[in-house]
């Protein structure tokens, strides 16, 4: 169903669909709407909006009236406008509407999602021009061999028969079937290991990716402020917290820390009291998970994980007053009553314990900015009681402020104060939040995720370069990505430095930056389009409305499944069930394996077709008749291109797949020596074949046509077993390991014993029953290709 919101409209306040709001209707919001269209703000009560959808911000932004300096801000700094499609997490306000539709931010993502066109995958660009090479070489082939048959008198149908033989002979047909049936085969492989392929050739792609660019949060953080410091008088201690999908959750049997400082149990309780956020059991996992806002429910958590519950701390500690939190003061305050007698005998007795000492019925909670407290204190908790904040307090606590802020994080300071009455009206508000005793400052960032780490460090290895692009704050981008091993050099563009730059500039420096912040669709969509102007292949990653237009523009777009907006999703090529990066790194390694195995059976099919062919064409030469008939040719070709090809298809990941760089864009799928492999094996096996031909021919044996077609059909056989590795022998890699491949072996050799052997075969086929003797000649002299290719690789690995 249309939602509906409410608008002012000649004075009066209506309920409408939300697609019946047009630009200069004025708009009343509150906590948990969603903003029906782009406006301006001209009304603000503590009203927050949750943007990471659209910006890629983490938390909450706090929406102000005021005029904004400077021009071409981001979109996340734009902090008098709404956005439509965004999210009101707190507080109320009134905008005046100034776009609907497509005009509106997200309307343009839309439009520049449309006017992205898909382009080739590598593999198919390789494939493209692999069809196109061999179409001409058979013709000329084909031509060729018909030209001579018929100089030398063969018949003219013969001849006809022949030609469109060796043509077919010299294209892999099984090639489509085998690349359909090994991608099909992959992708079922990633969904175990959590990728889901939303388009096929993906799949391959994956393997040929030179640089992953990932947004930052929800991707390579957990999407949601964490308490990683806190920060008293004299001392510091970095927090690590449990954490589940979305919110801060806590285990319900999770041990408390009984060392404590008391001065950090003080801050703790302080931060735990001045809240309006819950901690609620979840039953279906045996943890806690926090309700309302993000920033308040990490400080729940942090708490909660020394043993300082939230619900005990209020039982103890009764709130009888507040003053609630606004944008001029940027600070909250609570009021709370002291408990002479504590119901309790737990860790939550070490505040009241201190609190007692100052002789007050009354404790006034502050918590906000730590500029601001700092301002309205006189005095520093230091272990169990207050002391003088002489300049030496004061400038360790603002040194500690702005390095924490300084690594991107968000600081929030507490401070208190002992009072006689619990009023907190408009008359008393000052002096509440004056004379404040300063106690400590929390230290908050969207963490990154545990697992990203290495994640990035294997596709380092792997010769893939990771690249974080968001909408988030510089600061917070470079420390993340410094601390997950992202950038080396530290160095940032913000998309204010993008709008400077032209295309080739930025074409310039794209290989050299490693962290783009405060950046908008346009911007990671110009981004995307500098790297593969660069000839990289890029892969993107995301979950936001704002990432869609670079996911569809990437040579291949990774969307999250759990985090994931719809959008996103419908943009991508591949969706991460379990939002975890490194689920891409295993998918690149499935990506690698695939195209290695289809490379395999290129090499595989194409040198066997060169033996095929070069015996066709050469044995007239020598004046013998035709030696290899049109079906015989094509029976060859439904054996090894069809059942060898597809063995080949399933080939286990080679030791060292994550150990090299990826395949050039630019290379074609005879890169890396494949065209003096493809040479000199086919040539192997045609000389093979022909001279076993000749031999018999000249003496007279009738059997000679069907020993040239055997030893063709058993030098293949050996040749798929050889090319399972192009560096180590099959001896070491396991002849079982690829049973499906050793099946189609045994199967392949068992269909050409009964080419011979059967009678009603013969007068198909045009073959003759073998000798014993001759059969085993045949096999002897096919192991020859088997042998050679094993032997080229055990020189290759002594060099």
């Amino acid at each position: 169903s249309v939602p509906h919101v409410r608008v002012r409209r000649s004075g009066r306040v209506r309920e409408i669909a939300a697609t019946e709001v047009v630009p200069g209707d004025v708009v009343l919001l509150e906590a948990g709407n969603i903003v029906p269209a782009d406006g301006r703000v001209i009304e603000s009560v503590n009203l927050r909006i949750q943007e990471a959808a659209l910006t890629g911000e983490s938390e909450p932004i706090e929406k102000t009236v005021e005029p904004l300096t400077g021009s071409n801000l981001p979109l996340g700094d734009r902090k008098n406008l709404a956005y439509m499609g965004t999210l009101v997490s707190y507080g109320r306000g009134a905008i005046v509407v100034t776009a609907v539709g497509m005009q509106t931010e997200l309307g343009k993502i839309a439009t520049l999602i449309q006017s992205v066109k898909q382009e080739m995958t590598p593999l198919q660009k390789r494939l493209d021009q692999l069809g196109k090479g061999l179409a001409v070489v058979a013709l000329v082939v084909a031509a060729l061999i018909f030209t001579l048959g018929t100089l030398r008198g063969e018949p003219l149908e013969l001849m006809v028969m022949t030609a469109i033989g060796v043509a077919v002979a010299a294209v892999p047909e099984g090639l489509p079937a085998v690349v359909t049936i090994t991608l099909a085969l992959g992708a079922k492989r990633m969904l175990r290991r959590q990728a889901l392929i939303r388009q096929l050739p993906a799949v391959e792609t994956l393997g040929s990716v030179t640089v992953i660019c990932s947004d930052k949060t929800g991707t390579l953080t957990e999407n949601r402020m964490t308490v990683t410091v806190l920060d008293i008088a004299g001392h510091r201690l970095d927090v690590t917290e449990n954490l589940s999908r979305k919110v801060p959750v806590i285990d319900e049997v999770a041990q408390p820390v009984t060392d404590m400082q008391p001065a950090l149990a003080l801050l703790l309780a302080g931060g735990t009291l001045c809240n309006d956020a819950a901690l609620m059991p979840d039953q279906s996992v045996g943890r806690f998970r926090t309700i309302g806002d993000p920033t308040e429910g990490a400080l729940l958590v942090a708490a909660a994980r020394f043993g300082l519950w939230k619900d005990a701390l209020d039982e103890m500690f009764p709130r009888v007053g507040e003053v609630p939190f606004d944008s001029e003061r940027k600070r909250m305050t609570t009021v709370h009553r002291l408990m002479r007698e504590p119901s309790r005998h737990g860790i939550e007795t070490l505040p009241a314990s201190l609190l007692v000492s100052l002789a007050a019925p009354y404790v006034a909670f502050v918590k906000g900015s730590v500029d601001g407290l700092l301002t309205l204190s006189d005095r520093v908790w230091v272990d169990r009681g207050p002391e003088p904040l002489t300049d030496e307090y004061r400038d360790r606590i603002e040194i500690a402020n702005n390095k924490l802020a300084q690594n991107g994080m968000r600081v929030l300071g507490v401070a208190l104060r002992p009072i006689d009455s619990p009023e907190t009206s408009n008359g008393r508000r000052a002096s509440i939040e004056d004379k404040l005793i300063f106690v400590g400052l929390f230290g908050m960032i969207d963490p990154p995720r545990p697992e990203v780490k290495t994640a990035v460090a294997t596709a380092k290895q792997a010769g893939i370069r990771p690249v974080m692009i968001t909408g988030d704050h510089p600061l917070t981008a470079r420390h993340i990505a410094q601390e997950l091993g992202i950038a080396d050099n530290g160095r940032v563009l913000t998309g204010q430095d993008l709008d400077r730059m032209s295309a080739d500039e930025l074409k310039a420096v794209v290989d050299d930056v490693a962290v783009y912040a405060r950046v908008s669709p346009e911007h990671k969509l110009r981004i995307v389009q500098a790297l593969q102007a660069r000839g990289q292949i890029a892969a993107m990653t995301g979950d936001g409305v704002n990432d869609a237009p670079a996911l569809k523009k990437a040579d291949i777009g990774v969307a999250m499944g759990i985090t994931g907006t719809d959008v996103s999703k419908e943009a991508a090529d591949m969706v991460l069930l379990d939002d975890n990066f490194k689920t891409i790194v295993a998918a690149v390694e499935e990506g690698r394996v695939i195209f290695d195995n289809i490379r395999k059976f290129v090499k595989f099919s194409i040198a066997g077709n060169i033996g095929k062919i070069s015996v066709a064409l050469v044995a007239p030469l020598l004046g013998t008749p035709l030696p290899i008939q049109p079906l015989q040719l094509l029976w060859l070709n439904l054996l090894t291109d069809g059942l060898l090809g597809l063995g080949m298809g399933v080939e286990p990941a080679e030791k060292d797949v994550m150990n090299r760089a990826p395949a050039r864009p630019t290379d074609s799928i005879f890169a890396g020596g494949l065209v003096s492999y493809l040479a000199w094996v086919g040539a192997l096996t045609g000389l093979i074949a022909l001279t076993i031909g000749l031999l018999y021919w000249s003496s007279g044996n009738p059997h000679w046509q069907t020993m040239i077609f055997t030893v063709l059909c058993f030098s293949q056989v050996g040749q798929a077993l050889a090319t399972r590795s192009g560096r180590d022998s099959i001896f070491k890699i396991g002849v079982t390991s690829n049973r499906l491949l050793l099946g189609m072996a045994i199967a392949v050799s068992a269909a050409q014993l009964g080419a011979i052997y059967l009678p009603f075969m013969h007068g198909f086929l045009y073959t003759t029953p073998l000798p014993l003797a001759d059969l085993f000649v045949a096999a002897a002299a096919s192991s020859i290709v088997f042998l050679a290719i094993e032997g080229h690789k055990w020189w290759k690995r002594r060099k």
